[in-house]
């Protein structure tokens, strides 16, 4: 059963100051599959979200009412092809809609910016999240913290509906 995320789900952007934190959120959520600690470290790199990359990658901030960061996006690339880069949620938010939030404002954004497909490589315990939004899934590509280990690729056109 889906929990209601709550009125007080608010998108801001994402500073250099909110780095450490995504990070660390980002991992958090990442673990929600069962991957042990060394599998997590051999991610960690990949997972990191540079202070001076926050802008670029046009990171977006989910925050519930008590200020508090609950998940957040990445939409990464230029027009016309891009890619949703990262998308996590706080473990105890998977499941209440924040991940659809982050989505949609994703969608929105990028069809704002010009943006016909975003390519989506996912974990493959999140593959049927982005296909349940409309990603179509197109094939593998190497995971680039896990040598041997390939990952759903997804692509969503913008344009639909």
């Amino acid at each position: 059963m889906r929990r209601n995320p709550g009125p007080e789900i608010r998108l801001r952007p994402a500073t250099a100051d909110d780095a450490t934190g995504l990070t660390a959120l980002a991992l958090r959520s990442k673990g929600v599959w069962g991957y042990d600690r060394p599998f997590l470290e051999a991610c960690k790199e990949e997972l990191t979200v540079a202070p001076d990359a926050v802008e670029a990658r046009r990171a977006v901030v989910a925050v519930d009412g008590s200020g508090r960061a609950v998940g957040f996006a990445t939409l990464e690339g230029e027009p016309p092809d891009g890619e949703l880069g990262m998308l996590f949620v706080e473990p105890d938010r998977i499941g209440t809609g924040v991940g659809a939030i982050l989505w949609r404002d994703a969608v929105r954004r990028a069809a704002a910016l010009g943006f016909r497909l975003l390519r989506i490589e996912a974990d493959p315990g999140a593959a049927p999240f982005y296909e349940a939004m409309g990603a179509r899934a197109v094939g593998t590509a190497p995971s680039g913290s896990i040598p041997g280990r390939r990952l759903p690729v997804l692509l969503f056109d913008v344009s639909l509906p």
